[in-house]
């Protein structure tokens, strides 16, 4: 069984002092009065021995809030006994002792070291200025030896506490880390599916509102077309349950064997994208600039989403039936330009109706990547989207003159 006397010291402190106090006193009154030959010379009486031993272990109480007095007290006990030619021993320097080690575990190395060899250079000293009877060079070396061992067992002690407690602070900072690592990673995340069920959910179903808005125009005025557009509409909502499935897929444990396993979407599938507003009755010109450049999965999907968005915004609220894409790229950028001839009197939104998040979208993912967005009226009139981005994420923002204008 393991005691824990770190634990016991701070329960019971002045149980604690008072055992360390009754030990070092009853090592002084055990050399003082036991032996045949009293270490004290001639003419000074053991009573004198034993008064220095239990002042000096009287101060032992002090220890914890003046542990600098403490050892000055005890050192001058031991240093009366040298003076009056006592031969000093580790039972009379107990409490001298004991001090020297409380001093270097309650302060730090430096004011222990200083203590420890101060108050052995101050007992040698004076111990030396006697005859004493045992060879000179054995003496010295026993002094010396126990008068610095306490500081230097106070001081590993003391040092191992601090490291103990480094490595817990450590332990418990990185867990704190850990979980806040854990709980960023987790709203990324959310907010990454959350863009893109957004995405999906708001394209294909402006979509299928414009195709149902057309179908029963149609079934008034052209009845013969009508089975197309909703074939159409069909088709679209059968779309938007696939990449609902797809994108809601990723949320299951890897144990789900009917997950989807489709790609991620990018500008390779921009014409399957066009053909469905084709359908929806938008007609899109795409023009390019520049050698075509091969984009990281993660650009390549922002892009995919932020052209589908930014063409699902024409279809909802531009009023009109064509729009523009303009994809032009250079050796590490590409910059894609969404544009529409709206007119001026579109009528406004319904009362009533929230604002959306599609431009507050568009920008985070643009962001999310490395690149930037910009949206508002065009110069001619409708409304225009810039977007840039870099080839690789890890690309920096282009200077001017590497941003192609359309």
């Amino acid at each position: 069984m393991i005691i824990d006397w770190r634990h016991i010291s701070r329960r019971y402190p002045r149980a604690v002092d008072c055992a360390l106090a009754l030990l070092t006193f009853a090592m002084g009154v055990i050399v003082s009065t036991l032996p045949p030959q009293s270490p004290a010379p001639p003419g000074v009486p053991d009573i004198f021995l034993v008064a220095m031993s239990a002042v000096g272990s009287a101060f032992l109480f002090l220890h914890r809030e003046h542990p600098r007095l403490t050892t000055l007290i005890t050192t001058m006990c031991a240093l009366a006994l040298a003076l009056v030619g006592v031969q000093l021993n580790p039972l009379l320097q107990a409490p001298c002792l004991a001090a020297l080690f409380l001093l270097a575990l309650r302060t730090d190395r430096r004011t222990g070291r200083i203590g420890a060899f101060a108050a052995t250079a101050t007992l040698l000293a004076a111990s030396l200025a006697h005859d004493l009877m045992v060879p000179w060079g054995v003496f010295t070396i026993g002094l010396i030896s126990w008068t610095l061992l306490p500081g230097a067992v106070g001081d590993a002690v003391r040092s191992n506490r601090e490291y103990l407690a480094a490595a817990e602070a450590r332990a418990t900072l990185a867990e704190h880390t850990r979980e806040e690592e854990a709980l960023r990673r987790v709203g990324e995340e959310r907010m990454r599916m959350a863009r893109e069920l957004h995405d999906v959910v708001a394209h294909h179903i402006a979509l299928a509102a414009t195709q149902a808005r057309t179908a029963t125009y149609f079934m008034r005025h052209h009845p013969e077309r009508a089975p197309e557009m909703l074939e159409n509409l069909c088709d679209s909502t059968d779309e938007a349950l696939r990449e609902l499935r797809a994108t809601v897929g990723l949320l299951r444990q890897h144990s789900d064997t009917d997950s989807s396993r489709d790609p991620a979407p990018g500008l390779a599938q921009f014409p399957d994208l066009l053909a469905s507003f084709e359908r929806a009755g938008l007609t899109v010109e795409v023009t390019t600039e520049g050698e075509k450049q091969p984009l990281s999965p993660g650009v390549d999907l922002s892009a995919y989403r932020i052209l589908q968005e930014a063409l699902t915004n024409v279809t909802k609220h531009a009023g009109t039936h064509s729009a523009a894409v303009h994809l032009a790229y250079t050796r590490s950028w590409v910059t894609i330009t969404v544009a529409d001839d709206g007119r001026p009197d579109t009528p406004a939104p319904r009362p009533g109706r929230a604002p959306g998040y599609g431009l507050i979208g568009m920008r985070e993912r643009a962001q999310s990547v490395g690149g930037r967005l910009q949206a508002g009226p065009g110069a001619e009139g409708g409304f225009t989207v810039t977007l840039g981005l870099p080839v690789h994420r890890a690309a920096q923002h282009p200077t001017h003159e590497e941003v192609p204008h359309p």
